[in-house]
């Protein structure tokens, strides 16, 4: 079994050092999440978006001799000395831990910690811990401020400890991301050792659309109104991704840190199987997280898993939010979506049956104020619904595109085969697309009907001739339609009156 040293400001004679004065925490705005590269020492994982100042190594040696009489293990200390203990204590799971201090031991694996901050006041009030045992019992854990330097030196996600001496307190419900009650505070003389146990490898309890919406909203204390878990007992969500900050995924699409530092979020439309699209906001240290992983899968991943989201509703739209407890996993990342992106693989008809449509309810808007909308200093990416009729269709452009017949993305001319970046493959099936599959709502008519129909009267043009505006294009002149109209950056920073529709509504019943 490896044994824990204690702290570095611990002298040969094994009395702790007290700084001469005390660290304080750094200001942030709101609470951070996840585990992060500010605080890693010897590979260890760290959990600050700001870093903790390090209280200062005064003195010795930085490890107990493995060789005297009993375990070495990680204190608090008591009367500022190390405990040394052949006593193990008697071992008691997370569903006999009550409110009270506990002298017993409990073992765990550690799930994931983050730090928690104080809303109002800015400052860093301990660590939050999620933790399970070997019954599969999941609880909550927490190291108040003056106990962190002491012992996240020696704590790693998905590591197993036995922690002895803590106290049972009761979980506030603002902070609370398990279903018990009470959480497992460390106290003044608390032992922590790592454990040679092994635990079942993680599992994920995923939920679907009708128990977000069920859960939605919920006041006050969402675990003692409704059940939901990571492993048992929190909210996870995996599906598909549709729309990454209103692109559609493309090794083209880029993910600026500046803008997520911004907006403190990114924006996702998500779904799972055939399900409703839902919105997907992870905030803060999430974000970043995604912004990293989706850089490294080149723009191109599909899947996404995050756990410990809380549903809202936004504008009467279901929204799943990521919270200081929140991690984020893609594609190849965990069994989960690996299984999920099989079955995307397996059933691409079905995924793309559902248009990738914004859920966010478009605010109705005149052309003129739109127009008036895009010059404003404050204006952002947004869609509208707007009424407005046909006057006209320009000749002379593109209508149609070349597609992969997986994914819809423009399809690249290889040496003898067309070509699918996303897909990367060399030979692909090819489908037309037509305007974004909207021309298809205006005209009733499918894309590869007006090609067909085109070629074989003209056989001697080009291949990079372009085929003419197609008279069923033409004879939408003059309808009155209402489209979804997508305000771009574009139409923010360039000086163009071009809006992009989005999705062409059904026209209304006499």
């Amino acid at each position: 079994m490896k044994l824990f040293g204690v702290s570095d400001s611990v002298k040969t004679n094994g009395e702790a050092v007290v700084p001469s004065s005390p660290v304080k925490p750094v200001a942030q705005t709101g609470v951070s999440s996840g585990d992060v590269n500010s605080m890693k020492s010897k590979g260890v994982a760290a959990v600050s978006s700001s870093p903790i100042k390090p209280i200062s190594k005064t003195s010795a040696s930085s490890s107990l001799n493995i060789g005297i009489k009993g375990k070495a293990s990680v204190s608090s200390g008591a009367k500022d000395k190390a405990i040394i203990s052949d006593n193990v204590g008697q071992a008691i799971t997370f569903k006999d831990v009550t409110f009270r201090p506990h002298e017993g031991e409990v073992r765990y694996q550690l799930i994931h910690f983050w730090e928690a901050w104080n809303a109002q006041t800015k400052v860093l009030i301990g660590l939050e811990m999620l933790l399970i045992d070997e019954e599969e019992n999941v609880i909550q854990g927490f190291i108040p401020y003056g106990r962190i330097e002491t012992y996240l030196r020696h704590m790693k996600a998905g590591a197993t400890y036995r922690l002895k001496k803590f106290f049972g307190s009761k979980s506030k419900t603002i902070y609370r991301v398990a279903e018990p009650s009470v959480t497992i505070s460390f106290s003044w003389n608390s032992v922590l050792e790592d454990s040679s146990i092994r635990f079942p490898e993680d599992r994920f309890r995923i939920h679907g659309y009708r128990e977000f919406e069920a859960a939605s909203d919920l006041r006050g204390d969402l675990y003692g109104k409704i059940m939901f878990s990571y492993r048992l007992r929190n909210l996870d969500y995996v599906g598909h991704i549709k729309l990454v900050n209103g692109h559609v995924p493309s090794d083209s699409l880029l993910l600026v840190e500046a803008e997520i530092a911004a907006s403190r979020r990114d924006d996702l439309h998500v779904q799972t199987h055939d399900d409703p699209v839902l919105k997907l906001y992870p905030w803060d240290k999430a974000a970043f997280e995604l912004c990293e992983k989706f850089k490294a899968s080149g723009g191109t991943a599909r899947v996404i898993l995050v756990i410990t989201l809380n549903p809202k509703r936004f504008g009467g739209v279901l929204s799943l939010s990521s919270m200081a407890s929140s991690r984020v996993f893609l594609d190849s990342d965990v069994q989960e979506t690996r299984f999920y992106l099989s079955w995307l693989n397996s059933n691409l008809d079905v995924a793309n049956r559902v248009n990738a449509e914004v859920v966010t309810k478009p605010e109705t808007a005149t052309l003129g104020e739109l127009f008036s909308y895009m010059n404003q200093t404050s204006a952002k990416v947004a869609w509208f619904e707007c009424t407005a009729t046909i006057d006209d269709v320009v000749h002379g452009s593109g209508w149609y595109y070349i597609g992969c017949g997986v994914c819809h993305t423009k399809a690249t001319k290889g040496p003898t085969t067309l070509m699918c970046k996303k897909c990367e493959k060399s030979d692909i099936v090819a489908i037309f697309v037509f305007l974004g599959d909207a021309g298809e709502a205006l005209t009733g008519k499918k894309v590869v009907e007006l090609v067909e129909r085109y070629y074989p009267a003209n056989d001697s043009v080009g291949e990079d001739h372009i085929v003419p505006v197609p008279q069923a294009m033409i004879d939408t002149i003059g309808q009155t339609r209402k489209f979804i109209v997508k305000v771009s950056n574009h139409n923010l920073t360039a000086k163009t009156q071009n809006l992009t529709v989005t999705k062409v509504l059904p026209l209304e019943a006499p």
